[in-house]
């Protein structure tokens, strides 16, 4: 069943968007995404179908340590077949707080436990195809334990400098795209 402000031709949130929709059903159930399809209203322009990859949102966490340096984990993704190096992150549960979330993968990922999380602001990987809400947080006030990654997952931590971290950003060498924006929002709160 699809929340209220997903259901029916004509919702109210919508309206104020400049856009409607009609005739939404779901094409295929996933573990992870669902895709769902619909007719869109584009202002004046008429209905147009649409598809939308529906995801339940996650979180990703920058753990900055008092010297300057942050923890990154190099993880093989296999949608792209190839190691990236990331922020620890990972997918709301249902109802699920992103900050408890956030605490949870960062544990989880590199065995970091957080004195302090600050919100870092949402990040959209690629609005025009999926609704994934990724929050973003600064974590702060470490205390290095023993990682306990999901059995599937093979990750391995590096601790660099923050500012190393933007640069190889900068150069294309980290490529994920919360990663670069938990860099680079964190960046401005760091200096």
């Amino acid at each position: 069943m699809l929340p209220k402000e997903r259901q029916g031709p004509h919702s109210h949130k919508e309206h104020e968007r400049g856009m409607e929709t009609r005739n939404r059903k779901t094409l295929f159930r996933g573990l992870v995404v669902n895709v769902e399809q619909m007719e869109v209203k584009f202002g004046t322009k008429g209905w147009h179908p649409y598809q939308v990859v529906r995801h339940p949102g996650g979180v990703g966490v920058l753990p900055l340590y008092d010297d300057g340096t942050v923890t990154l984990i190099r993880q093989l993704r296999p949608s792209i077949g190839s190691r990236l190096i990331e922020v620890p992150a990972g997918r709301l549960g249902p109802g699920e707080d992103p900050a408890a979330c956030g605490r949870r993968e960062l544990a989880e990922e590199t065995g970091l436990r957080a004195k302090f999380l600050a919100p870092l602001g949402i990040y959209h990987g690629s609005p025009g195809v999926f609704d994934e809400r990724i929050h973003l947080f600064l974590a702060t006030g470490l205390i290095q334990e023993k990682a306990d990654p999901e059995q599937y997952e093979e990750i391995g931590t590096i601790r660099i400098p923050l500012g190393d971290a933007r640069q190889m950003a900068m150069q294309g060498e980290i490529t994920d795209g919360k990663t670069i924006a938990a860099l680079f929002r964190a960046g401005v709160r760091t200096g």
